[in-house]
Parts: structure tokens; C-alpha cells; sequence
């Protein structure tokens, strides 16, 4: 068995809107996340937020301008029920955000043995769904991102 690295990306889709994009694991029903992924050995994060969002949801980043690293990142203690992926002895996975603004809500292609279903909501409720607190603080992060951005491009 090939371990997974404990680094990963997190990619927040959003709309103009502020609408978010969740996905509901297949391995554990009724918790809801954004794209979140591993990254392989060798893989720059921009690339495994952008492989992650397309293999889980059929997104391709480049079509919307490519994913923006928020240069935001947590350390978090690794869920008992995933440990098993992990070197032993790894307690805690180091986790980088990533959003990727889409025009509107975007066709979904979810990967079945990862995703049961998805949903587009507004922000704030986006967040409440979370089950993970690393994704619901970079939801809530959206609308200031989103301010900024104006700022710096104005």
C-alpha cells in the first residue's frame, strides 16, 4: 500500500454570488466538504488542487482562469477513521486553500466511489454544513477574499 502525504489542497468553488460549491463523501454520509485532496509525491499544490477538482467534480480549472492559492493553510489532526492512509505514526495533515471563482453554478461530474451528491449555497450556509472547522474558516474567509480582489484590481 502507497501512504498518503499529509499535505493537501483544499479548493473553495464559489460564484460571483458567493454561492459555494459542497460535495457529500461517499465514505462518510451526511459530511459535506469542499474539493480536498493529497497531494502525490513531486506535485507542485497548484497542481494537486487542480487535479483533486477535476477528478472529484469534473472541473477544469483552466476553463475558469485556474485555481488561486489563498495562501492560507492549516495543520489538523487526522480523523481516527483515516489514519490507516497515512505513514504510521503521521497524526496531523497540513492543508492549503485554494478558490476558483466560476461564472455561475457549474455542471458537476462527481467521482461515485469518492462523492454521493453535490450542492451550490450561499456562503454562510455552505460553511454551517461543513463538517471539517479547516473548511468552514476558508468559506468564511470568501466574502473578504472576494473583497480584496475587487480593491486590487480597481
Amino acid at each position: 500500500m502507497r501512504y498518503k502525504i499529509p499535505v493537501s489542497a483544499l479548493v473553495v468553488v464559489y460564484t460571483p454570488q458567493l454561492d459555494v460549491l459542497l460535495i457529500e463523501r461517499a465514505d462518510f454520509p451526511d459530511h459535506w466538504q469542499s474539493v480536498t485532496g493529497s497531494q502525490e509525491p513531486g506535485e507542485a499544490l497548484v497542481a494537486t488542487a487542480t487535479r483533486e477538482l477535476r477528478e472529484e467534480t469534473g472541473i477544469d480549472a483552466a476553463a475558469y482562469g485556474g485555481v488561486e492559492d489563498w495562501q492560507m493553510h492549516s495543520d489538523f489532526e487526522i480523523y481516527p477513521q483515516w489514519a490507516w492512509r497515512y505513514p504510521p505514526g503521521t497524526t496531523h495533515n497540513a492543508e492549503h486553500v485554494f478558490g476558483l471563482r466560476v461564472p455561475a453554478p457549474v455542471p458537476v461530474a462527481l467521482a461515485p466511489r469518492e462523492h454521493l451528491t453535490h450542492l451550490w449555497l450561499p456562503w454562510r450556509d455552505a460553511a454551517a454544513k461543513c463538517f471539517s472547522w479547516t473548511n468552514r474558516a476558508a468559506i468564511e474567509a470568501l466574502p473578504e477574499r472576494t473583497r480584496a480582489a475587487t480593491r486590487s484590481s480597481a
